[in-house]
């Protein structure tokens, strides 16, 4: 399967990544894998089996067996997720479900049932895979790899404005703080930290919008003969 291509999108949360991926799946035609999501819906399975976030054997036990879907909106540059045959997508966007797959996503025993499930998503004619360590330990192949982030304030504001957006009670202050300390517990965790490989191809997109982002990894994969 080496010789199917990936492109890789990394970085910490609210800092576009999921836009940019669906942009890019659905420019280029190719598959897509939000690999966050996978560590959202094990926090959300366990929650709803009654499952403890310390019980490391149940919590891969979940991940090994999760029934889950990603289809492409095709109406609005957004993906619907199912677990269990129903639509969890808008449970999981909640900082709540972050919180948890942070969590989860230490647990190197749920890493590693998840490893296989998501190289499987690697089908022709390519894959754009969305997470925090798609091009440093899932593909380390990966034709493209990118390390999208911007900063801490920036990512709460948008963040907080998505939850607003659809209504939904948030602090900006609270989404701040979870936000900075999800970062560091990340960044430190022993298994798969969150860092650019070494090869990727770093994006600050502070001041830059969405376009503007697609653009430049586009730029990118042309360079490398996949557009």
């Amino acid at each position: 399967m080496t010789d199917i291509p990936v492109i890789s999108v990394d970085g910490p949360g609210g800092a576009g990544k999921g836009t940019l991926c669906v942009a890019l799946a659905r420019h280029l035609g190719w598959h897509l894998l939000d690999s966050g999501a996978l560590y959202r819906l094990v926090a959300l399975a366990a929650e709803e089996r009654g499952v403890p976030f310390d019980d490391r054997d149940a919590l891969a036990e979940v991940a090994r067996h999760l029934d889950v879907s990603f289809e492409l909106r095709s109406d609005a540059d957004l993906t619907e997720v199912f677990l269990d045959g129903r639509r969890v997508d808008e449970a999981l966007r909640s900082d709540a479900a972050g919180q948890g797959a942070s969590q989860v996503a230490a647990i190197p025993e749920v890493r590693a049932a998840l490893v296989e499930r998501q190289r499987a998503f690697r089908r022709a004619p390519g894959l754009v895979a969305d997470g925090r360590d798609m091009g440093t330990v899932i593909f380390p192949d990966a034709a493209l790899k990118v390390f999208l982030t911007a900063s801490t304030e920036e990512r709460a504001r948008r963040r907080y404005k998505q939850l607003k957006d659809k209504g939904l009670d948030a602090s900006l202050r609270d989404l701040l703080t979870s936000m900075a300390s999800r970062d560091e517990r990340d960044a430190k965790r022993a298994v798969a930290p969150l860092r650019p490989a070494d090869d990727a191809i770093v994006i600050d997109s502070t001041e830059v919008d969405a376009e503007g982002v697609l653009a430049r990894v586009l730029s990118e994969a042309r360079a490398r003969g996949l557009v």
